[in-house]
């Protein structure tokens, strides 16, 4: 692959970038009217404009992107994450136009991308799945108060096109039921373009946990260990570590067995998260569903393991054997811990808080510390796309020590211009109870007043 264009944007592009640099390949980034002087298009070889701010008109804009790599000589795409990175007939697309895709196959993204559909895959490689019911079509209800009632609550009603925490909520009670699956079913109508839904039981102590898998694309696959997610506000992920704490070592070795078998069932090609549900109390653990992408905390494990992960899809995709495929050779290294800088105001219920950043002060990477970002001081964090400023992923030879790297590395970073959640990050980092392990995905409404002030 000579050239590889990045369908993306901020530090996803950046990241992607460099490791496609290191291989020795040329890159393409694509911006909207909103990135021109972004730092994903000051880095690359060359840069394409593809439309307006709107993410619909630009990063969402497949014609666009398309065009661009035509016209730059691109022989392969990277998705990064989000915008169009699991969608299927993306993929299909980019292989039509006689480009390179950089990630699994398109029926690989389209079985996991429903939810639903996955589960059942699940089930078929012996992976254990959370109780739920069938599917109800967009404006189709009839049995559902039977499948709630079998599934048990509280429960969760899901968008089987969702994923991340997007569509999905929380039903406690029998009358909020009817309501809340009409209301799932039209936004994800509005989102996904498919009103689709499921049922699935809630496990209200629960952890979020997921295992890094690698697959050759041939039935060969391996994992790079688990990532405890389970520090989150309303199911979007706030701080990620690896080793997950106070996980069982038995435990942690069959999530990571039960997540190889699932991606060698598949033939899986490229890096893929296999993301669980363990009940916090017990360890039981459940299938939730699998991310077909590079993750956004794909470099905790990075950390752990040296293996640069996307330097792995772009051999992959660029025909290497992948001979380093190797279980045996994927050594865990300490601890890592990584938490995102977002400009958003926790004390108003995490508004995202677009403007310029006057100042913005982040400590030297070195081999304690790694610094992933797409902005620098003087950029404008727009209201058009995800409000992140910057990851901080922080090692140390233990957990303990991860921490305190961590808690002095926030307190090295400054921004100004723009509301931002740094203190309440190094809240999080400093309470007693994550101090001591007690991770759980109910954490932060847990520790509200503590946490928000």
């Amino acid at each position: 692959m000579n050239t590889i264009l990045v369908a993306n944007r901020g530090e996803i592009a950046c990241r992607v970038i460099r490791s496609a640099r290191s291989l020795g390949a040329r890159t393409v980034a694509v911006y909207s009217d909103a990135d021109r002087h972004a730092l994903h298009v000051e880095s690359a070889d060359e840069a394409v404009h593809i439309g307006p701010a709107k993410a619909i008109d630009s990063y969402l804009n497949v014609e666009a992107i398309l065009n661009a790599a035509r016209a730059t000589g691109a022989t392969a795409v990277h998705p990064g994450y989000g915008f169009l990175a699991e969608n299927a007939d993306f993929a299909r697309r980019v292989a039509a136009a006689g480009l390179t895709w950089i990630g699994p196959t398109p029926a690989q993204i389209e079985a996991m991308g429903d939810k639903a559909r996955a589960r059942h895959i699940a089930q078929a490689a012996g992976v254990p799945v959370v109780p739920g019911s069938d599917r109800f079509p967009g404006g189709q209800l009839d049995g559902l108060a039977a499948a709630a009632a079998q599934v048990g609550y509280p429960l969760l009603v899901k968008a089987a096109a969702g994923g991340g925490g997007i569509g999905m909520r929380l039903v406690e009670h029998e009358d909020q039921l009817l309501k809340t699956a009409e209301a799932t079913q039209t936004m994800a109508t509005r989102s996904f373009g498919d009103g689709t839904i499921f049922l699935e039981r809630y496990i209200p102590r629960a952890r979020h946990v997921e295992i890094q898998v690698f697959g050759a694309g041939d039935g060969r696959a391996i994992h790079l260990f688990e990532r405890d997610c389970s520090i989150q506000r309303r199911f979007q992920k706030v701080i990620e570590e690896s080793p997950a704490p106070g996980l069982p070592d038995d435990v942690r070795a069959r999530m990571a067995e039960a997540a190889v078998a699932l991606a060698r069932q598949q033939c899986y090609a490229g890096a893929g998260t296999v993301e669980f549900i363990v009940d916090a109390r017990t360890f039981e653990f459940f299938f939730l569903e699998m991310n077909t992408r590079i993750q956004v905390e794909h470099p905790v494990t990075e950390m752990i393991t040296g293996v640069d992960l996307v330097a792995l899809q772009l051999k992959l995709a660029g025909g290497d054997p992948l001979d380093e495929l190797d279980q045996a050779r994927i050594v865990p290294r300490g601890h890592a811990i990584e938490c995102r800088l977002y400009a958003e105001n926790p004390a108003k219920m995490f508004l995202p808080s677009p403007g310029k950043l006057n100042r913005l002060t982040l400590p030297p990477a070195s081999a304690q510390v790694r610094i992933d970002t797409g902005v620098r001081e003087g950029d404008t964090i727009t209201a058009y796309y995800d409000p992140m400023i910057a990851k901080l992923i922080c090692h140390g030879p233990d957990r303990d020590a991860a921490l305190a790297t961590l808690d002095a590395t926030l307190a090295e970073c400054a921004i100004d211009g723009i509301a931002n959640n740094i203190d309440f990050l190094g809240r999080v980092v400093r309470h007693p109870a994550f101090r001591a392990g007690e991770v759980f995905t109910g954490f932060i409404d847990n520790y509200k007043t503590d946490l928000l002030g």
